[in-house]
């Protein structure tokens, strides 16, 4: 099973995604409107310049209540780990589990495709799973 298999199976193939100069506070509104996790930070829409999400918010939070005034830009993780549309979901699954990300951005020669969620991984699993259940109980007690 490939990535490019998840996103197809997500209900909108749209990245919403953030300029590194807006503030924290338009980061959060853009959060709470798209009822997401994380934002791909881009100054044109489609190059990943960072990834920003509610947790840096909360760690940045605790530190300093004025976080909310700063550009997403202080906050973000520059260093973004992404994957292709043919990458393997049990590859990713490692990398996420492993590096404990929850959002990773999907790339196809540089440019920003999608972005996959540990929540999409595991729903795209779990779907698989029911299918092989089913395809064994039909095998098991027959047609």
């Amino acid at each position: 099973m490939r990535i490019h298999e998840v996103l197809s199976g997500k209900g909108s193939q749209d990245v919403v995604t953030i300029k590194p100069d807006a503030t924290v506070r338009e980061l959060i509104a853009l959060l709470a409107k798209h009822n997401i996790g994380a934002l791909v930070v881009s100054t044109d829409g489609s190059t990943v310049d960072g990834i920003v999400s509610e947790r840096d918010v909360v760690r940045r939070l605790h530190e300093l209540e004025a976080v909310v005034d700063l550009p997403v830009s202080d906050i973000m993780t520059a260093d973004v780990q992404t994957c292709t549309g043919d990458a393997s979901v049990h590859e990713l699954m490692k990398v996420m589990t492993e590096r404990r990300f929850r959002h990773l951005p999907v790339v196809a020669d540089g440019r920003l495709t999608g972005i996959v969620s540990i929540g999409d991984v595991v729903k795209h699993r779990m779907s698989e799973l029911e299918f092989e259940r089913d395809q064994l109980d039909h095998y098991v007690h027959g047609a």
